[in-house]
């Protein structure tokens, strides 16, 4: 299946989730159907201890869906399996307009790279990656002549990647 993919990275704290939440907001207020993957570098658990599902899965099920009348979740216990690559994630993620990626650096897909003055790291991610085709920053900075957006304006962020992914609004 394929998706219209477009990625959100940057180093810790440069405002990638923000960004992401705020983008997923914008294009789903212009009536796109929008899909969102994080890639995570920690644990991480989407259910508790006591509670059913937890349960099931500390007694060895590899899956254990969760259904309601609001949303449903499937949960894929790895147990000794390796991480999934990106093209299975993908194939898992449903019909939609645009999928936004917050993560996945090396993904095949274009980015904008978040840059903030509170991220420890600086080295700017765009020198070493091509399919970084902006960034976002809240400070004006050098970026090689690639376009430079105000991380605040999320309009002119989401004009951009609508016009690189050629996504005409509903």
């Amino acid at each position: 299946m394929s998706h219209r993919i477009f990625g959100i990275i940057g180093w810790k704290n440069s405002g990638k989730t923000t960004l992401m939440t705020r983008l997923v907001e914008e294009f789903t207020g212009r009536g796109l159907t929008v899909s969102a993957l994080k890639h995570a570098h920690h644990t991480f658990d989407i259910d508790h201890p006591g509670r059913d599902s937890y349960r099931f899965r500390e007694a060895g099920a590899r899956q254990v869906a969760l259904v309601s009348p609001h949303r449903w979740a499937l949960m894929h216990e790895l147990r000794d399996e390796e991480k999934p690559a990106l093209d299975q994630v993908l194939a898992q993620i449903g019909p939609c307009d645009l999928l936004l990626v917050e993560g996945y650096k090396g993904g095949p897909f274009a980015k904008i790279e978040a840059r903030s003055t509170r991220s420890l790291t600086q080295e700017p991610l765009s020198d070493e990656d091509p399919r970084i085709v902006a960034v976002a920053s809240e400070t004006e900075m050098q970026t090689g002549g690639l376009p430079v957006f105000d991380i605040n304006d999320i309009a002119g962020i989401a004009d951009f990647i609508a016009a690189h992914l050629d996504l005409t609004k509903k």
